[in-house]
């Protein structure tokens, strides 16, 4: 039997949310509930995305 996911809603919105999961594994990924969409990322991915966000919102 597999363990479930730790996870962690980190944010909400009306309509976006976004949540971490810790596999029983120790990997972390990042989920973006983007309306009917959902974009999955490992940890890099997620804070390579976080930084490009950052530089746009200067």
């Amino acid at each position: 039997m597999m363990d479930e996911p730790a996870v962690e809603v980190l944010a909400e919105g009306e309509n976006f949310s976004i949540w971490r999961a810790e596999e029983p594994d120790g990997e972390v990924s990042y989920h973006l509930e983007l309306g009917t969409a959902t974009l999955h990322l490992f940890e890099e991915e997620w804070e390579e995305l976080v930084a490009l966000i950052k530089a746009c919102a200067r």
